[in-house]
C-alpha cells in the first residue's frame, strides 16, 4: 500500500512516518498543498493523510481539485482540535475519515488500515483471534461475545499485537505505537499495560507471552481437527 502523507510539521511528519513504515506501508510525504497536488495529479496513491492547514495550497483546496479529478482516493484529513468547521467543509468535500490533534499512533493506524482495506475494494474490519473478536473501525473487543472493558492504551496495544500475532514486539516498539503527541510512555508503564491486557483477555485462553529482555508476542491459536481453537505451543517464557 502506498500513502501520501501532506503535513508541514515536521516532527509530526517524521513520526508517522516511521511508524506507518513499520507497518509495511510506503510513505511519500510533502510538506505543502502545491507539491501534494503535483503528486496526486501525477502518480497512484491508495491513500491521502491531508494536513487542512498545508502552505501554498490549503488542504481543503486539495481535496476539492482531487475530488473534481473524479478521484475515489480515500482521504484522511488532520484537524486541529478546536477546528470543527473545517472537519465539516473537508467531509462535505468528499473526505472519509478525519483526526483532530493530538491523536494516538495506535488509532491513526487503525484508521489507516480500515480505509486502505476499503479503497482496495472492501473486506473485513473485523479481526478474530481465537475467541478474540477485535473491531478494527469500531474500536472494540470481545470474548465470547462479551465486549471488553479497555482502556485506550489497552486497545492500542491489542492492536499492535494482533497486527504481529506470532511475532515479537519489542517494547521500543510499543512505546512508538502508544504514545500521543506530546505525550511519553515509559518502558514501566508498557509492563503494566500488558499486565492489564494479559488478565482481561486469558479468560478466553489467550495468552501474551513475554520474551525475557525482548518484548512481548501473542501467541497463534491452532485449529484441532474438531474445529474448536487452541492454543499453540507458546512463543517465549510468560
Amino acid at each position: 500500500m502506498r500513502i501520501l502523507l501532506a503535513e508541514d510539521d515536521s516532527v509530526l511528519a517524521d513520526g508517522l512516518t516511521r511508524s506507518l513504515r513499520q507497518s509495511g506501508y510506503a510513505i511519500d510525504c510533502v510538506k505543502n498543498g502545491q507539491d501534494a497536488d503535483t503528486a496526486l495529479s501525477t502518480q497512484e496513491f491508495d491513500l491521502l493523510i491531508l494536513d487542512l492547514g498545508l502552505p501554498k495550497l490549503s488542504g481543503l483546496e486539495v481535496l476539492r481539485r482531487l475530488r473534481a479529478r473524479a478521484s475515489l482516493l480515500p482521504v484522511l484529513i488532520l484537524t486541529a482540535a478546536d477546528s470543527v468547521e473545517q472537519r465539516v467543509e473537508g467531509l462535505d468535500l468528499g473526505a472519509d475519515d478525519y483526526m483532530a490533534k493530538p491523536f494516538a499512533l495506535s488509532e491513526l493506524e487503525a484508521r489507516v488500515r480500515a480505509l486502505t482495506r476499503r479503497g482496495a475494494g472492501g473486506g473485513s474490519t473485523v479481526v478474530r483471534h481465537g475467541p478474540l473478536v477485535y473491531d478494527q473501525v469500531g474500536r472494540s473487543a470481545y470474548i465470547n461475545d462479551q465486549m471488553l472493558d479497555l482502556s485506550a492504551r489497552e486497545l492500542g496495544l491489542l492492536e499492535v499485537l494482533l497486527a504481529r500475532t506470532g511475532r515479537l514486539v519489542s517494547k521500543e516498539q510499543l512505546v512508538d505505537h502508544l504514545c500521543e503527541w506530546g505525550e511519553e510512555v515509559s518502558n514501566n508503564a508498557i509492563e503494566v499495560y500488558v499486565h492489564r491486557l494479559r488478565k482481561k483477555i486469558e479468560i478466553g485462553g489467550v495468552r501474551i507471552a513475554t520474551v525475557r529482555g525482548l518484548g512481548y508476542c501473542l501467541e497463534k491459536f491452532a485449529e484441532p481437527a474438531n474445529g474448536a481453537p487452541k492454543q499453540a505451543a507458546p512463543a517465549g517464557n510468560r
